[in-house]
């Protein structure tokens, strides 16, 4: 009992490492590849089905800038070094992501098209679907575009512009600051395309639910990581928006809920009654 008394369980140590030590290492490697795992149902998904349509890929474009600006953050006000490493993880994750997506649009195009009428006959050969890039300069078909290189390249473009503003305006205080509040904006923002993209469909067939349950989880994970380690303040306001944003997109789960079927089975549903 005297023993037990005296035992302290912060220096207790594991192969050298105390036990507080081991939480924040763990707390650190949760943060870097935390990001990553919400995204890995989304992935199953779409490389099962081979269909893309229930993700918005503007999900994406909100994660790629964001966490281009929150590198550019760290250049002007240096923070912890695995949140550095958690952007750069989740840029690669994002562009990884894009490219399936796009590759399954295009096969799904190609196969709709096999048949197409022409001079009263059909044509059983397969049809290019239309072509869009980044320099076409389509507004309407903004980060819609059909071959993965565009994206490569448009977020190559805006890295580089983002780089020479933050090489010229380094040691101003009020551009660095607003940087670190774009990037986590941006962030924060993350589910809102998910959300607009839902509100407009009356309908979140398609959506990874599990996905949004990781979002929720990790972003409340986050949001106690960045108060606890006294992260600068735009990170932890920022992350409380994206919980608020991770909720209503759990809401509209509950009241699309009898739109969520398959057309076909929704079609039976209406004949049987």
């Amino acid at each position: 009992m005297d023993a037990l008394s005296g035992f302290d369980v912060t220096t207790f140590s594991i192969m050298g490492f105390t036990i507080m030590e081991i939480i924040s290492l763990g707390s650190q490697a949760a943060m870097v590849l935390g990001g990553v795992v919400p995204f890995i149902p989304q992935y199953i998904d779409i490389w099962k089905s081979r269909n893309a349509d229930g993700f918005s890929l503007f999900v994406c474009l909100a994660l790629l800038i964001a966490n281009i600006l929150r590198i550019m953050f760290w250049f002007g006000k240096h923070y912890e070094l695995p949140l550095l490493a958690q952007s750069i993880i989740m840029i690669i994750t994002m562009l990884v992501l894009v490219q399936l997506c796009v590759d399954v649009k295009n096969r799904t195009e190609i196969i709709s098209s096999k048949q197409r009428k022409f001079t009263g006959s059909f044509n059983s050969w397969p049809v290019d679907a239309p072509v869009h890039s980044l320099f076409d300069f389509e507004r309407e078909y903004f980060w819609k575009w059909t071959d993965f290189l565009s994206y490569v390249e448009f977020i190559a473009l805006f890295s580089l512009v983002i780089g020479l503003l933050t090489y010229i305006f380094l040691n101003s205080v009020i551009y660095v600051e607003l940087l670190g509040f774009m990037a986590v904006f941006t962030e924060a923002m993350l589910g809102a395309p998910q959300f607009l993209r839902n509100y407009q469909k009356k309908s979140t067939l398609g959506m990874s639910r599990k996905m949004v349950g990781f979002w929720t989880c990790g972003d409340c994970f986050k949001t106690v990581y960045f108060i606890l380690r006294e992260a600068p303040a735009q990170f932890w306001i920022c992350g409380m928006l994206q919980v608020s944003i991770d909720i209503s997109i759990f809401l509209q789960v509950f009241f699309y809920r009898h739109n969520n079927l398959p057309p076909i089975d929704r079609t039976a549903k209406s004949a049987i009654s």
